[in-house]
């Protein structure tokens, strides 16, 4: 089974975070040929790979919520045209408030949808205009609660700490609203200053004053500690959800399965291969209108690689390293790779381990990067 992922990379402007590869635009015309291009992607990678079983499918930007609900509607069935999508799979969109109604939810769950991941990323609206999004916390509500009345019964909310001028309180009350929505899955993120982004810009220039290490310590400690009491436990180092409401798609990059890319930006990887779609949305366009596909970079792993990525992705999730999948993987045991790194992140309370297991300790997930890197030799 694959996981299928489609890219759109649109968006009404560019958050001053944000390094995803989109490009702010607002033309029904480039919407509409980029549309035609990725049908003709799907029809390439159906005679290349034949009729893949599909078991998810996720719309990411950019702000897919930017297409008409009936361009959606044309690229799920140009999918089930061409693969066997799952009766039970599970299709998301990503989607910014102010760029989806009622209407435009209901038709989308008709199409097929049914979860949504909406980009709240604060509550208060001086925060949100700090970061460049294009909607207020009115919205936010708006859209929840539209989400709910179009039938939407699996609904996830972004939201972002470490902010500039961002206290303990502020993100005590976003959390604290998301609690009382009744969704399903909460993403949390520490804002990253990001290279070429404007928060970039303005660090250079002197111009962001972001909150000090011990308060965005704090900030962690707080989400990482009230979530869990209200019923969402943490699956995933920034992923949160109720039971049986974890994402699984993105549960598909860490547990080494096997994924396809579609459109601008994509990434896809399976038999140890990695495919990159080109960035530029005209040049994706015009080579997918030459009938080519528009994969600029194709990287196989060796086993080092491979072992790596199994290794680190693997420990994002609460399960960590299954030991058995990877002497099946890799016929060998882990400790005859990793036994130096293993006992090192062991002696300093980063890494348990079972007799099936190899999982971070909440220390472990504090500092998952320190953890990471000890499985990269």
């Amino acid at each position: 089974m694959f996981s299928l992922y489609i890219h759109i990379p649109f968006c009404r402007q560019k958050c001053f975070y944000c390094d995803f590869p989109s490009i702010a635009a607002n033309s029904t015309t480039l919407y509409n040929d980029y549309i035609t291009a990725v049908i003709k992607e799907i029809n390439l990678r159906r005679q290349i790979l034949g009729p893949l079983k599909i078991s998810t499918i996720y719309f990411g930007g950019g702000t897919p919520s930017l297409l008409p609900p009936e361009s959606i509607g044309i690229l799920l069935s140009a999918v089930s045209a061409k693969f066997i999508v799952s009766s039970d799979a599970e299709i998301t969109l990503e989607a910014n408030p102010g760029t989806v109604s009622l209407d435009s939810l209901q038709k989308l769950n008709q199409y097929g949808i049914n979860r949504l991941s909406i980009g709240v990323q604060a509550t208060q609206n001086n925060l949100l205009k700090f970061l460049g999004r294009i909607h207020n916390f009115k919205q936010v509500q708006t859209a929840v609660d539209d989400a709910k009345k179009a039938g939407l019964k699996n609904i996830s909310l972004d939201l972002m700490y470490g902010l500039p001028s961002q206290s303990l309180k502020m993100l005590s009350e976003s959390i604290n609203w998301f609690l009382n929505q009744d969704i399903q899955h909460i993403s949390i993120y520490g804002l990253q200053i990001e290279k070429g982004t404007r928060f970039a810009h303005m660090q250079l220039n002197n111009k962001l004053s972001l909150p000090n290490d011990e308060l965005v310590e704090q900030m962690y400690d707080y989400i990482t500690n009230t979530l869990p009491l209200h019923g969402f436990y943490r699956y995933e180092i920034s992923n949160f959800a109720k039971p049986t409401f974890e994402s699984r798609h993105n549960m598909t990059y860490w547990q080494d399965k096997p994924y396809l890319g579609i459109g601008c930006a994509a990434h896809s990887y399976y038999n140890q291969q990695r495919t990159y779609n080109t960035h530029n949305v005209y040049k994706y366009i015009k080579t997918c209108n030459d009938n080519l596909l528009p994969s600029i970079k194709e990287e196989t792993l060796d086993r080092k690689k491979w072992m790596e990525e199994f290794c680190f992705l693997a420990l994002r999730t609460v399960d960590g390293i299954n030991k058995t999948k990877f002497k099946d993987t890799f016929n060998c045991n882990i400790y005859d790779i990793y036994c130096e790194s293993i006992n090192k992140l062991k002696s300093q309370h980063l890494l348990s381990e079972d007799k099936e297991h190899l999982c971070l300790t909440p220390l472990g997930m504090k500092f998952g990067n320190t953890a990471f890197e000890s499985f990269l030799q």
